[in-house]
């Protein structure tokens, strides 16, 4: 038995990385809520604020694309 050299040869690693990716994009989600949450309202929304919603939007993107492969 050969082991398998892409997670699209292994469902259930696709589904680990798929459940980790999602729990880094709530961690990123959270918090930009926390830092948002210190900042009056009439001020700019931190850069940090930006930086981690984008980051939290590119890691759910790429568990989006390991959902065809948990099947």
């Amino acid at each position: 038995m050969t082991a398998p050299t892409s997670v699209s040869e292994s469902p259930v690693v696709a589904a680990e990385l798929r459940r980790a990716l999602l729990r880094l994009a709530k961690a990123e989600i959270d918090l930009a809520a926390e830092e948002s949450a210190r900042v009056p309202y009439w001020e700019p929304c931190p850069s940090s604020v930006v930086a981690h919603r984008a980051a939290a939007q590119a890691l759910l993107v790429e568990a989006d694309s390991l959902l065809a492969l948990t099947g």
